[in-house]
């Protein structure tokens, strides 16, 4: 098993396909995760471990198949003039006491951005003093015919199955 780094890396993309599957295993190649088994996680940030927005702390290594634990938002759009927006939003305890992280979907970047800011809103209520202010990462694009993904993806860890050799 690879363990969790001291950063976790958010990562971003656009892609295309044939079909939304397609074009969400391509965004997930764009990114070098393609070869994983994904396990969507709760969206927590566990104790002593910042968060990269700009993508460039290492990935969790593994090989073909491993389960990568994650967390991630995708939206896919199919029509020509759709659009499709993902993003994680994230805040931090101060001190190093972990965080929380938010995934949303939407039609549009607005969307996805008021949804962020209500969700980490909501979720530190009473208890703001506690924790940094809020971060994102979102990306987007537009339909022009070929089925489109946005996917923001956060790798935590990595692990091979029992027995695998």
């Amino acid at each position: 098993m690879s363990a969790v780094y001291d950063q976790i890396p958010v990562l971003s993309t656009t892609a295309t396909g044939g079909t939304t599957l397609s074009a969400f295993h391509e965004a997930l190649v764009t990114v070098d995760l393609g070869f994983y088994n994904l396990v969507r996680l709760s969206s927590v940030i566990p104790p002593g471990t910042a968060v990269d927005a700009t993508g460039k702390a290492p990935v969790p290594a593994g090989t073909w198949g491993d389960r990568m634990y994650c967390v991630y938002a995708e939206r896919s759009a199919t029509r020509f003039g759709e659009q499709a927006w993902a993003g994680i939003g994230w805040v931090q305890r101060h001190g190093g006491g972990g965080g929380l992280f938010v995934e949303h979907d939407a039609g549009s970047e607005r969307h996805v951005v008021d949804a962020i800011r209500t969700s980490l809103r909501d979720l530190v209520r009473g208890r703001e003093d506690e924790f940094g202010a809020p971060d994102w990462v979102i990306t987007g694009g537009l339909c022009t015919g070929t089925p489109i993904c946005a996917l923001v993806i956060a790798p935590y860890e990595t692990a091979s199955w029992a027995g695998a050799r």
